[in-house]
């Protein structure tokens, strides 16, 4: 995830006690339809796909999960060893092609950059789209795995080696039980997540061209609530981020002598106090905008005055007329404060690492809500919007599809209802993209590629 939460996810129930990596549908069930699949013959083929039959076709499906699991977990911290930055996941895209190809898909490789699509043909039919994000972070890894990091100042801080590994799973569960649905599976393994420029450079690679149309479309995200557990949410669910740099100019001097100066310095305060202003005074109480001035530079030396300065800040927003609002306020602001100080040049300014707003289409996360309920039972949670923002959105948006996204628990159960009976989640419980952040790999792997299979069955 391009910019993550401060803390721990705080789930609706997520302090209660999951029911371990099973889902409550029970052994019972699961063993007799696994015995139908294996058999193959009639009874299976009275399998009806479609939403009503979710559940049923599911426990066919994932029937086969042993034998995934078996490929699966070692895939996982191979991954986990090896993370690449984002733009050079080269090793990781052809880990996933070879295993696409071993799951009998068709592969698309070099999809704007080191992009992977691997499609799965079953008839006619929806057209799902699975996402994973495949990027690692510039981050020394602290966890003391036996599978930690390999590369120095590299690693996979934000869980994408758990969405790579279960969307590769879910993908030859599909392929292994292809008379329990009907359409297309379409796997997409996208570059580049954090830096915020991936989904789009996949889209202007092509993407549209080698999926054809997309009924809907599905991603999900590891955070740091309870392993096994899911969590939706309808609406807007990830904020827009936006980052600025702003170059102020001043008329450098001596330190002594500040009134033959334009002070870059004190215009750069001004802008930073002035710039507050804009939530306070100029958002409505009822919209949800952060607004951060994170750096400031100028100068080199302290008895100089510099010629410039040089500001970041980062916006979060949750509404595309609000979000265009405030970074119009942003720009007025800067250059109110530039003419007012005698600035003698117009200040520069610059975004990057901009993500867009992730809204869940209500009716597709409802669907699957079903779905999950059905399968999961007491594991699935509401989760409210996260102030985290990532790109995935662009894909769909540009494919003119609906979509939804969901995350799930990668943290130890236990270790998870300790510290929060202790209120010392935000302490003891490592969050996405810190040195300490390690998924356990059960029941958290079964889980994310359960959710997969599920989201894809309630409409194939």
């Amino acid at each position: 995830m391009g910019h993550v939460p401060s803390g721990p996810v705080r789930q609706a129930g997520a302090g209660h006690h999951l029911q371990g990596c099973e889902h409550r549908r029970g052994g019972k069930a699961r063993t007799a339809v696994a015995g139908v699949a294996a058999d193959g013959g009639d009874a299976l083929a009275t399998i009806t796909t479609g939403r009503d039959d979710v559940g049923r076709r599911a426990d066919a499906v994932l029937a086969h999960l042993p034998e995934v699991r078996a490929w699966q977990e070692p895939l996982y911290r191979d991954l986990h060893q090896h993370p690449e930055l984002s733009h050079q996941e080269r090793r990781t895209a052809g880990l996933v092609a070879s295993r696409l190809r071993e799951s009998g898909l068709t592969v698309h490789e070099g999809v704007g950059g080191t992009g992977v699509v691997g499609v799965l043909d079953n008839g006619d039919g929806p057209r799902v789209l699975l996402r994973a994000d495949m990027d690692a972070l510039p981050v020394t890894e602290a966890t003391g795995l036996p599978y930690a990091s390999s590369h120095e100042g590299v690693m996979h801080a934000c869980g994408h080696d758990v969405h790579v590994a279960s969307l590769l799973g879910a993908a030859e569960l599909f392929a292994r039980a292809t008379d329990q649905w009907r359409g297309t599976v379409i796997a997409l393994f996208q570059p580049a997540e954090e830096v915020g420029d991936g989904a789009h450079g996949m889209v202007d690679g092509g993407l549209a061209d080698l999926t054809g149309p997309v009924d809907v479309a599905f991603a999900q995200h590891v955070m740091p609530a309870p392993a096994g557990s899911v969590a939706v949410h309808s609406g807007p669910v990830l904020a827009a981020a936006d980052s600025m740099r702003m170059t102020v100019y001043g008329r450098g001097g001596h330190g002594s002598m500040p009134q033959a100066t334009v002070d870059p310095v004190v215009l750069a305060a001004m802008i930073v106090i002035r710039l507050q202003t804009i939530v306070s005074r100029e958002v409505a109480a009822t919209e949800v905008v952060v607004l951060t001035v994170g750096s400031i530079h100028s100068g080199e030396k302290s008895n100089v005055i510099g010629d410039h300065a040089v500001l970041e800040l980062n916006v979060r927003t949750y509404d595309t007329a609000v979000r265009t609002a405030v970074l119009d306020a942003i720009r007025r602001v800067v250059v109110a404060e530039c003419q007012a100080s005698g600035s003698p040049r117009e200040p520069e300014f610059e975004l990057f690492d901009s993500f867009p707003l992730t809204v869940n289409d209500e009716s597709v996360t409802e669907r699957v809500r079903s779905g999950f309920a059905d399968f999961f039972g007491s594991r699935i949670v509401t989760m409210g919007a996260q102030a985290g923002s990532e790109d995935f959105s662009d894909i769909p948006n540009a494919l003119g599809a609906p979509y939804t996204y969901w995350a799930v628990g990668g943290i130890d159960e236990q270790a998870f209802r300790t510290a929060a009976d202790a209120g010392r989640l935000n302490v003891d419980i490592p969050v996405n993209h810190s040195p300490g952040f390690a998924p356990v790999i059960q029941p958290t792997l079964d889980t994310a590629t359960q959710a997969l299979v599920v989201a894809g069955l309630s409409w194939l």
